[in-house]
C-alpha cells in the first residue's frame, strides 16, 4: 500500500520549519520576513478547517514573530530570541501531532477504487467527541445536551467538574457547565488544567454573567467562547456545530493600479505568497472596464500615476453606486500626513507608504476585504440562520425561474433530462408561538436555527434555502420534480421532528408543515410561492407535520 499524501496543513507546516531554519542559519531580515508570512499561511488554513485551538497556538507564535520583525538592522535576533521564537515552534508543531487524530490504514482510503490514495485531508478528519464537565446540580441540561448533540453524530462524555478528563483522542470541544453563581479559583484552575491537556479543543463555558472582568478571567484561563446564562442552551450547539464546516470561500482578488512594475511585482508576489489573487494595470483611464471583468474586493491604489492621480481615480469610483463601497488603499512614497488625511477624507480607506512592509500590507488587504464582504453578506443574509433573507431568496427565485423559462422544456432538442424541473417548498414551524410562550425567545430562536442547519446538512450546495420571515422558509429544488420534492421533504421533516432542542429543564421536539408547487404548473415565482404557500396552509388545515401539494380545485382559508 502505497502511503497517503500529505495534508495540506503538513505541507503548511514544512514549508514553516524551512523557513525558521533558514532563518536560524542565515539570519537575513527577507527570510525573517517569509517565515512570519509561512506563520501566517499557517494559521489561516488552520482557521478555515476550523480548528480553533490550533489556530490559538499558531496566533501566538505569528505575534511573537510580528513582535520582533523591526527592520533589516535589528536582524540577525539574538539567541534569546531565537530560542523564544524555536520554543514556540516546537509547542506548535507539538499540538499540531496531538491533535491530529488517529486513522486507521483501513480509512485512509476514499471511496474510489481499492488502492485509490486519500484526499490530501484525509488525516485530518476531525474528532467528533465533545466533553462535558459538569456538577450534579447541572444533571438535567447535560443529558439534554448529550441527547441534542448526539443526534447530529457526536459522541458525548460526561466528566465530574475536577475529575480526571478521560484517556484517548482529545475532543472537538469542551463544554464547562458549572453551578450558578460566582465563579470560584477551583473553576479557573479545572479549566487551565483541561487546557493544557487539550491545546486544540474548542473550550466553551456555559451560563457566564455578562460582565467583562468575568469572562476576561475565563479567557485567560483557557477558554475560547464564554456563553451569557441567557444564551447557553441556544447557542452552544450552533457554536459546535459550527466547527465541523470548513470555511470554502471564493479566492480574495485585489486589483493594483500602479505605474511602477517593480511595485506591482513586489505587490503580487506578497499578496500571492498569502493566496490572494491580484490582477495590475499600469493605466488608470482602463480602470471601469478592468473593475467590471475582474470585480475585485479591494483597490491598492498608487497615488501618483500618469494623466491623473490615485484620489481623483477614488473620487470618481465614490460617485458610481457600484463602487461607493469598496475598498481602496493608497499606495504612496509621500509621507505628508496632511496629504494623507486629505487622501483618506476623499474616498480611500487606507494609505501605506513605500516601501511596504508585506506583512502589514497582507494584514490590511485580508482585513479590508474580509469586513467588505462580511458588508455584503449581512445584506443578503438573515443574522439569526445565516441564510438568505426575504428579499435574497425571492430575487434567488426569481432568477431560478428566468433561467428555466429560457431553456427548452423536457423532451425538447437540447433539455437534458429532469433539468426543466423545480419544485418551491414553504416550510412553517408548527405551534412556534407556543414554544415561545412556554420556553422562551432564546429557545424559540434555537429551535429556528437547528431547522436551518438540518436543511442546510440534507439538501445541495445548489438548492436555494431562504428564511422568508419568522419561523417560515423557503426551499427551492432544481432539477427536482414535485415527487421527488415531497420525498425529500418529508425525509427532513421525519428527522426534524426526532431532533431534541435543549432547554433548562430538559429537550423538547417541534414539527414543522411544508407546502410544495412545481415549475412549470406555476410558471412564475410569484405564482410558485403563492401555490407553496397555500399547500402549506392546507397542511396546517389537516393536522400539520405534514408535506402538501396544492389542491387546486379548492379554496383554502388560512389556518391560525
Amino acid at each position: 500500500m502505497t502511503d497517503s499524501p500529505p495534508s495540506a496543513i503538513d505541507d503548511r507546516l514544512y514549508v514553516l520549519r524551512t523557513r525558521w531554519e533558514f532563518y536560524v542559519a542565515e539570519g537575513r531580515f527577507e527570510q525573517f520576513i517569509e517565515f512570519a508570512v509561512a506563520v501566517n499561511s499557517l494559521a489561516e488554513h488552520l482557521n478555515r478547517m476550523r480548528l480553533p485551538g490550533l489556530v490559538r497556538v499558531c496566533e501566538g507564535l505569528e505575534n511573537a514573530a510580528l513582535a520582533r520583525l523591526g527592520q533589516e538592522d535589528t536582524h540577525p535576533l539574538n539567541e534569546q530570541d531565537i530560542s523564544a521564537l524555536q520554543r514556540q515552534l516546537d509547542t506548535l508543531i507539538g499540538a499540531v501531532a496531538s491533535a491530529k487524530p488517529h486513522v486507521p490504514d483501513r480509512e485512509r482510503r476514499s471511496d474510489g477504487p481499492a488502492g485509490t490514495a486519500a484526499t490530501p485531508e484525509s488525516d485530518w478528519i476531525k474528532p467528533r467527541a465533545v466533553w462535558l464537565i459538569s456538577v450534579p446540580e447541572q444533571t438535567d441540561l447535560v443529558e439534554a445536551l448529550e441527547h441534542q448533540l448526539r443526534y447530529f453524530g457526536f459522541q458525548t462524555v460526561a466528566v465530574p467538574w475536577g475529575g480526571e478528563p478521560p484517556v484517548g483522542d482529545r475532543p472537538l470541544a469542551v463544554l464547562f457547565i458549572p453551578a450558578s453563581g460566582e465563579m470560584q479559583a477551583d473553576d479557573l484552575a479545572c479549566i487551565t488544567t483541561i487546557r493544557g491537556t487539550c491545546p486544540a479543543s474548542q473550550l466553551f463555558y456555559l451560563g457566564v454573567a455578562s460582565a467583562i472582568e468575568p469572562i476576561v478571567e475565563l479567557m485567560r484561563a483557557g477558554i475560547d467562547v464564554a456563553i451569557p446564562a441567557e444564551e447557553q442552551h441556544a447557542r452552544v450547539l450552533d457554536r459546535i456545530l459550527d466547527l465541523v464546516q470548513n470555511i470554502e470561500q471564493e479566492k480574495y482578488r485585489v486589483l493594483v493600479v500602479e505605474d511602477s512594475r517593480v511595485a506591482v511585482a513586489l505587490i503580487q508576489r506578497t499578496l500571492a505568497e498569502h493566496g490572494i489573487d491580484s490582477h495590475a494595470i499600469r493605466d488608470p483611464g482602463t480602470l471601469f472596464d478592468v473593475l467590471e471583468s475582474y470585480r475585485p474586493d479591494l483597490v491598492l491604489m498608487d497615488m501618483f500615476m500618469p494623466r491623473f492621480n490615485g484620489v481623483e481615480a477614488t473620487r470618481v469610483l465614490r460617485q458610481m453606486s457600484a463602487y461607493s463601497t469598496l475598498p481602496i488603499v493608497y499606495l504612496s512614497g509621500a509621507t505628508d500626513v496632511g496629504m494623507q488625511v486629505e487622501a483618506l477624507r476623499l474616498g480611500g480607506d487606507q494609505f501605506l507608504t513605500k516601501p511596504f512592509n508585506p506583512v502589514l500590507l497582507a494584514a490590511v488587504v485580508k482585513t479590508k476585504i474580509e469586513r467588505f464582504r462580511e458588508t455584503q453578506r449581512s445584506t443578503r443574509l438573515d443574522g439569526l440562520t445565516g441564510l438568505l433573507n426575504h428579499t435574497a431568496a425571492k430575487s434567488r427565485l426569481a432568477s431560478l425561474v428566468q433561467q428555466l423559462g429560457a431553456r427548452p422544456a423536457d423532451g425538447e432538442p437540447g433539455a437534458p433530462a429532469g433539468q426543466g424541473a423545480l419544485t418551491v417548498a414553504m416550510i412553517d414551524i408548527d405551534h412556534f408561538k407556543a414554544i415561545n410562550d412556554t420556553y422562551g425567545h432564546p429557545v424559540g430562536d434555537q429551535v429556528i436555527r437547528a431547522l436551518a442547519w438540518l436543511l442546510k446538512g440534507r439538501l445541495r450546495s445548489s438548492d436555494l434555502i431562504g428564511r422568508y420571515g419568522g419561523e417560515e422558509f423557503l426551499i427551492a429544488l432544481p432539477g427536482v420534480n414535485l415527487e421527488q420534492a415531497i420525498t425529500v421533504i418529508d425525509r427532513i421533516r421525519s428527522d426534524f421532528a426526532a431532533l431534541p432542542h435543549a432547554h433548562p429543564g430538559g429537550a423538547l421536539h417541534a414539527t414543522f408543515s411544508a407546502g410544495v408547487a412545481s415549475f412549470p404548473m406555476f410558471d412564475a415565482a410569484a405564482a410558485l410561492t403563492e401555490a407553496a404557500d397555500g399547500a402549506l396552509l392546507h397542511a396546517k388545515r389537516l393536522g400539520r407535520n405534514r408535506v402538501e401539494a396544492p389542491v387546486l380545485s379548492s379554496h383554502l382559508h388560512s389556518v391560525a
